[in-house]
C-alpha cells in the first residue's frame, strides 16, 4: 500500500503542476534531430550522420533519460539488427548482431566506453561486457554500429561497436540529480556534476549512482546493491587537450536463470508453485553453501553475492596538432577487475519426487529401493511432487587490461586518412568450484534431504545428499588466459565530388594467446575423519563420492592470430536530407576463452582450432529531417568456422563447428507529427539466418540458427499532451525462434508493452514508468546448459521479469 500510494500521490502532483504552471518551458524533444547529428564511432574522424557510410544508431542523454532502461541491453533493445534478450536482469545478458550466433554474453561487438573497450573481450566465461558497465547520468550519448567499420575500428567485433561517450565539463557549471523508487523496493540516487575549474582551459566532471532494490523476482534478499562513480579531468591548449579519467564500479547483481514452464505449442504458463513473472530459483533458504573439500578446509558461498565486479579503470586521453594538417591521437586505458560470480544454474527440469528417487540410473533416476525426503532446514519428514536439481555454480575471476591506441590523421583538401597501432595486453584468472543441491521445485525452494529409510543411518550409502548438497564439489576448474593484441589499421575517406565519397580500412592483426589451466582428479571425503552429522562419516552418503580435485599437473597452450581485417564503402550524398551508401567488410573473431579450453584439454586433429571469419555486405538509404527521420539497410553475411562452446549442468561443453548465411533489412525512424504532438520511434529487422555449407549429410544444413528470431522490431509512439506533459507506450515484438540447432524446441514468439509519462515543472522532471505492464510470459532462451531440448510438456527457460513500475524525480542545475 505505501508503494501505491507513492504513485498515486506523484500522479495528483502531475495534475497539479500541470494546471499551475502550463506556461512553463517545454520538454526537450524525445529525438534529438539527426540532420546535422555527429558521429565518431567507426569513423576516423567526427562526420554527420548522414555523410557516413554506416548503419550506425545515436541516442542523446536526453533520449536515455526518456526510455529510462534498466539496464544496458535494455537500452539496446531500440537498435536494429541486435537482437538483445534481458532476462537475465541487470547484467549478465545477450546480444547477437544480425544473426550472428553464440553461447552468449556480447561475442561479437565490443562494448566501450569513449572509444576504448570495457574489457578487450567481451565474452569470456561469466564475463558479460555489461558486467562491468552501467548507464548513469555521466553518459552523454550513445553510439551503436552495426557490421561495417567495427573490424577496422576494434578487435573481435565483426558485429558491431557499442560506443558509451561519457560528459565532459563545460565554461557553464551544469548539474543533474536524480531521486528514483519503484514497486520492488528500488532506491537509487544519481548525481553529475561539471564545468571550469578555468575558464576555456580545465575542465571537470563526476557523476555517479547508488542503488539498492529487491529485484522484480522474489529472491527474498537485496537483488541489487552497490554503484559506481566516474570522473574526468581536461585541460585544452591552443593545439589540442589532454584528459585523464577514473572509473570505480563496485556493484553487485542477482543473475536470474531458467526456471519451469509448461509449453504447449506456441502456449506458455506456469509451472504449479512457480510464479513465471515473479519466481525464481536463485531464493533465499536455499542460499548458503559450506563444502568441506577433499584437500582440507571448507569452500563458502553466499548467493547474495550475485554477480559483484569491482572495477577500477583509470586512463588518458591526449590530442595535438602537429602542423601541416597532421594530428595525433592517443588513448589509454588500464582496467582491473576482481569479480565473484555466484548463480542457482538449474540441472536440468522438475522431476517426480518418486520417479527420480526410484527409477534407474540410465533412465536418469537414483536407482533407490525406497525413499524419503526431508526439509535440512528442521529435518521434517515431507513428500513433494516435484524436486528440483540445482547447481551452485561459484566463479572467482582476476581480469586486467593495459590497452593504448595511438594514431596519426592527416586531412587533405578531398578527405583524410588515418593510420594507428593497437596495442593491448589482458588477463583472465578464474576459479570454479561447482556443487547440485536438492530443492524442492517451487519459486521458493528448501533443500531437501534424500534417505533410503530402510537402511541404518550408519550404513553406506544411506543417504543421497549432505545437508541438501547433492553433488559436493563436482567440478573445479583453476585456468588463465591471456592476450597479446599488436595491430596496426588504416583508414582512408575520399570525397571524390562533394557528393560522391568512397572510404576505405584495413587491419592487419598480429595477436597472442597463451595459458594454462590445471589438471583434476577424483577423490571423496570417506577417509578423512569428518563427520556428516558430529557422528556419522562421510561413506554413509553419496554425494562426495565424486568431488573434484585439482591437481599438480598443468597444461600450458599457446595460439597465434595473423589476420587482415577489411571494407571498402561510398557514400553518395542525394541532397541536405538524403543519401545512399554500399559497403563491404570482411572481419574475423579470436577462439573463446571456452574454445581454447576444450580444444588443449582434448586436441582433435581433424577438427582444428580457428578464428571466425565473415563477410558481410550491406547498402542503405538515409532519409533525415528536422521532422522525420528514416534508414534502410538491407544486409547478408556468412561466417565461417562459428564454434558453440556452451558449458552444459554437468561441467561438460561442447565444441562444434558451423558455418551461417543471413540476409535481412534493418529499418530505423522517428516521426514528429501534428506539430510536434506526436512523436514515434521504430526501428525493426527482418532477417533469415540459417546454418549453410555444412559437411555433406549434416542434420542442420537450412535449419534456422538457434535462438535467433526472424522479426523482432520496437516501436514507441509519444503524446505532448501538454508543452509539460508527455505521455508514451511502448511496443517491444520479438519473433519465433529455435532454442538449439537442431530446431526441436520452439520459443514462441511474445510481446512485451511498456508506458509511462513525465512532466516537466521547470528545471524538474517527475516521471512515472511501466515495463512489463501486461505480465506477458515471453521466454528469451530455453535451457542451453541442458543437451538437446525434448519441446512441449515441461520446459526450462528464461522469461522476461514480470510488470514493475519505477517514479522518479530529476533535477538538472
Amino acid at each position: 500500500m505505501k508503494k501505491k500510494s507513492i504513485f498515486l500521490i506523484a500522479a495528483t502532483a502531475t495534475l497539479y503542476f500541470n494546471n499551475a504552471y502550463a506556461q512553463e518551458t517545454p520538454q526537450d524533444s524525445a529525438k534529438v534531430s539527426s540532420i546535422d547529428q555527429i558521429v565518431i564511432t567507426g569513423n576516423s574522424n567526427p562526420k554527420k550522420k548522414i555523410e557516413s557510410s554506416t548503419a550506425i544508431s545515436t541516442f542523446s542523454s536526453k533520449e536515455i533519460q526518456k526510455q529510462n532502461p534498466i539496464s544496458a541491453a535494455a537500452l539496446l533493445q531500440r537498435v536494429p539488427g541486435f537482437a538483445v534478450e534481458t532476462s537475465g536482469g541487470e547484467v549478465g545478458n545477450n546480444l547477437f548482431a544480425r544473426g550472428i550466433p553464440s553461447a552468449g554474453a556480447y561475442e561479437f561487438v565490443q562494448v566501450q566506453e569513449d572509444g576504448l573497450p570495457v574489457f578487450e573481450d567481451g565474452a569470456l566465461q561469466f564475463a558479460n561486457a555489461d558486467n562491468f558497465f552501467r548507464v548513469d547520468n555521466s553518459v552523454n550519448r550513445m553510439e551503436a554500429l552495426r557490421g561495417g567499420s567495427g573490424s577496422i575500428f576494434a578487435t573481435n567485433s565483426p558485429g558491431g561497436l557499442i560506443n558509451f561517450i561519457t560528459r565532459e565539463g563545460t565554461n557553464d557549471f551544469r548539474g543533474t540529480a536524480k531521486l528514483e523508487t519503484s514497486t520492488y523496493g528500488l532506491m537509487r540516487t544519481d548525481v553529475n556534476v561539471g564545468g571550469a575549474l578555468v575558464q576555456d582551459k580545465l575542465f571537470f566532471n563526476v557523476g555517479g549512482f547508488y542503488r539498492t532494490d529487491d529485484g522484480i523476482r522474489k529472491t527474498g534478499f537485496k537483488a541489487n546493491n552497490g554503484g559506481q562513480i566516474r570522473m574526468n579531468l581536461k585541460y585544452v591548449f591552443d593545439k589540442g587537450y589532454v584528459k585523464v579519467y577514473y572509473k570505480k564500479l563496485d556493484d553487485r547483481n542477482t543473475f536470474f536463470l531458467p526456471i519451469p514452464l509448461i509449453q504447449n505449442g506456441n502456449k506458455l504458463k506456469g509451472f504449479q508453485g512457480f510464479d513465471p513473472n515473479y519466481g525464481t530459483y536463485s531464493y533465499r533458504a536455499i542460499s548458503q553453501l559450506n563444502i568441506p573439500q577433499a584437500g582440507g578446509g571448507f569452500f563458502n558461498r553466499n548467493l547474495e553475492d550475485g554477480i559483484h565486479p569491482k572495477v577500477d579503470a583509470l586512463g588518458a586521453e591526449f590530442k595535438y596538432d602537429l602542423g601541416n594538417n597532421f594530428s595525433v591521437l592517443n588513448k589509454t586505458r588500464y582496467t582491473n577487475i576482481n569479480m565473484n560470480y555466484t548463480g542457482i544454474f538449474p540441472a536440468g527440469g522438475p522431476k517426480l519426487a518418486s520417479k527420480y528417487a526410484t527409477d534407474a540410473v540410465k533412465d536418469g533416476g537414483l536407482g533407490m529401493s525406497n525413499y524419503q525426503y526431508s526439509l535440512v532446514s528442521n529435518g521434517a519428514v515431507v513428500n513433494p511432487e516435484y524436486v528440483q536439481k540445482l547447481g551452485f555454480w561459484a566463479i572467482d575471476k582476476q581480469m586486467n587490461n593495459f590497452v593504448n591506441d595511438l594514431q596519426f590523421s592527416y586531412k587533405f583538401d578531398k578527405g583524410n586518412v588515418t593510420a594507428g597501432f593497437y596495442k593491448s595486453n589482458w588477463k583472465s584468472q578464474q576459479y570454479w568450484n561447482w556443487s547440485n543441491v536438492l530443492a524442492t521445485a517451487t519459486d521458493r525452494p528448501e533443500l531437501l534431504n534424500l534417505v533410503n529409510p530402510s537402511m541404518s543411518p550408519s550404513d553406506d550409502g544411506y543417504s543421497k545428499t549432505y545437508n541438501g548438497v547433492m553433488d559436493m564439489t563436482f567440478l573445479q576448474r583453476r585456468t588463465q588466459t591471456q592476450g597479446s593484441l599488436n595491430d596496426l589499421y588504416i583508414n582512408l575517406d575520399y570525397n571524390i565530388t562533394d557528393a560522391l565519397s568512397v572510404n576505405g580500412g584495413l587491419r592487419y592483426s598480429h595477436d597472442y594467446y597463451k595459458g594454462n589451466f590445471a589438471n583434476t582428479t577424483s577423490a571423496n571425503l570417506n577417509n578423512s575423519g569428518l563427520t556428516i552429522d558430529g557422528t556419522h562419516g562421510f561413506s554413509t552418503t553419496t554425494a562426495d563420492d565424486n568431488m573434484s580435485v585439482l591437481g599438480n599437473k598443468y597444461t600450458y597452450w599457446n595460439y597465434n592470430v595473423d589476420k587482415v581485417s577489411f571494407t571498402l564503402a561510398a557514400n553518395y550524398k542525394i541532397n541536405r536530407e538524403n543519401a545512399v551508401y554500399a559497403r563491404f567488410s570482411n572481419g574475423f573473431r579470436s577462439p573463446n576463452e571456452e574454445a581454447y579450453y576444450n580444444y588443449f584439454s582434448n586436441p582433435t586433429p581433424d577438427k582444428p582450432l580457428k578464428s571466425v571469419t565473415t563477410n558481410q555486405l550491406e547498402v542503405g538509404y538515409k532519409y533525415y529531417s528536422r521532422t522525420f527521420d528514416i534508414a534502410v539497410i538491407p544486409f547478408y553475411s556468412t561466417l565461417k568456422n562459428l564454434s558453440f562452446t556452451d558449458v552444459f549442468s554437468d561441467g561438460k561443453s561442447e565444441n562444434t563447428f558451423a558455418n551461417t548465411q543471413n540476409y535481412g533489412v534493418e529499418v530505423e525512424g522517428f516521426a514528429r507529427l501534428f506539430n510536434n504532438i506526436v512523436e514515434v520511434t521504430f526501428n525493426g529487422t527482418i532477417q533469415s539466418p540459417k546454418y549453410k555449407n555444412l559437411e555433406a549429410g549434416s542434420v542442420l544444413e537450412g535449419n534456422v540458427v538457434r535462438r535467433m528470431p526472424k522479426f523482432f522490431f520496437n516501436i514507441s509512439p509519444a503524446v505532448n499532451i501538454t508543452k509539460l506533459w508527455r505521455a508514451y507506450v511502448s511496443m517491444n515484438y520479438y519473433g519465433k525462434r529455435f532454442q538449439d540447432e537442431k530446431n526441436v524446441q520452439t520459443l514462441p514468439s511474445f510481446t512485451e508493452f511498456g508506458a509511462g509519462m513525465s512532466y516537466q515543472l521547470g528545471r524538474i522532471r517527475f516521471a512515472v514508468d511501466g515495463t512489463n505492464i501486461f505480465n506477458t510470459i515471453g521466454i528469451t532462451e530455453g535451457d542451453p546448459r541442458a543437451g538437446s531440448p525434448n519441446g512441449d510438456g515441461i520446459i526450462m527457460a528464461r522469461p522476461i521479469m514480470g510488470a514493475a513500475a519505477r517514479a522518479s524525480i530529476t533535477l538538472d542545475f
